[in-house]
């Protein structure tokens, strides 16, 4: 067995769930069963739409500690491996999981010394973070090759580049609560896109004003919560995206990228793939003239078909999509600790 302890809120979006499921899903493909634990409900629709059984603890997402006796009665009646993806733990609460399985952690912020027996940390900051040297005893899966994305962005082939860009498509992950698609849609409108895609996440709050606005413009289409996220990248020409997950999605699809940063744990990895030129960033979310210096780069991008080649192949060359599979690979063969249920 093998439990995935995430959760997805308006505060802390989706993307701790979203590439959990992306190892829940390789796990499934190996013959592994999964078990998601949660704090409350919020995620429960999208776990049964992709067919994942789940406990809900019904405890408090940013107090992890109090759900330490449940972890222990799940795993008194099914023994397995947990794999943890929230920045709300501590290291009580590790060291307390630590004592009923063996654990796995997904980081990218290097808040504390992690006790863990798998630690993974796929941004591109990791070096930064000293994990060899820090963690002798623990099994590191580190860099671009453990990003957890879904088979869907396995291999999807070379990105062919137009001479100019003619579909673009905005993303912010699960929540915006800057506005920051509205308010860069405002000004590509103007730049001669033949499509813009609009994907809005679950908990974006301007989502029904966006639709009402827009709704009469030709060639803007404005959607929330896509199930097939991988169809509007597969045909975009050209992306800004928030920092996260979502850019090692982009990357496999090689679809040049101007990102920003909504989150502290974002801006690292954002800032060094702007320094690997393989994808440029714009800045973080309070940065005056934000949403300037995304138009500036989307006007350079648009014409210049070199350098959206460069980039494509850049990002390409990170990502193969195994990722998930890798993380799912170590989680079923590392060996289940002997939990002493007197």
């Amino acid at each position: 067995m093998l439990y995935i302890r995430a959760d997805m809120n308006d505060t802390i979006a989706t993307g701790h769930v979203m590439r959990c499921l992306a190892v829940a899903e390789a796990a499934r493909l190996q013959g592994e069963e999964v078990m998601f634990l949660l704090a409350d409900s919020q995620a429960v629709s999208i776990l049964e739409k992709r067919g994942f059984a789940y406990t809900v603890f019904h405890t408090r997402w940013d107090d992890m500690e109090s759900e330490l006796p449940a972890i222990w009665k799940a795993l008194k009646e099914a023994p397995g491996n947990i794999l943890i993806d929230s920045y709300q733990v501590t290291p009580s609460y590790l060291e307390g999981v630590a004592g009923m399985a063996r654990t796995a952690y997904i980081d990218d912020v290097n808040a504390f010394y992690y006790p863990v027996d798998i630690l993974i940390c796929y941004g591109n900051q990791w070096q930064e973070f000293q994990y060899e040297s820090r963690y002798p005893d623990t099994r590191l899966l580190l860099g671009a090759s453990y990003a957890p994305l879904r088979q869907c962005f396995s291999n999807p082939g070379k990105k062919q580049i137009k001479p100019q860009a003619e579909r673009l498509i905005l993303l912010s992950g699960g929540t915006d609560h800057h506005n920051i698609l509205g308010r860069t849609l405002e000004h590509a409108t103007f730049m001669g896109f033949q499509d813009i895609d609009v994907i809005c996440g679950a908990y974006n709050m301007h989502y029904d004003s966006l639709r009402q606005e827009y709704a009469s413009h030709k060639g803007i289409h404005i959607q929330r919560n896509v199930a097939d996220i991988e169809r509007y990248m597969a045909n975009a020409d050209l992306a800004v995206a928030a920092g996260g997950t979502t850019l090692y999605e982009l990357c496999a699809f090689g679809v040049p990228t101007i990102s920003y940063s909504i989150a502290d744990n974002q801006t690292g990895s954002a800032k060094n793939f702007h320094k690997e030129r393989i994808i440029d960033y714009a800045g973080c979310w309070e940065d005056e003239g934000l949403v300037g210096r995304i138009c500036q780069y989307l006007e350079c991008y648009k014409e210049n078909q070199a350098l959206r080649q460069e980039r494509s192949q850049n990002m390409q060359s990170l990502i193969d999509g195994q990722g998930a599979m890798r993380i799912a690979r170590e989680l079923i063969n590392y060996p289940e600790k002997k939990l002493d249920t007197d």
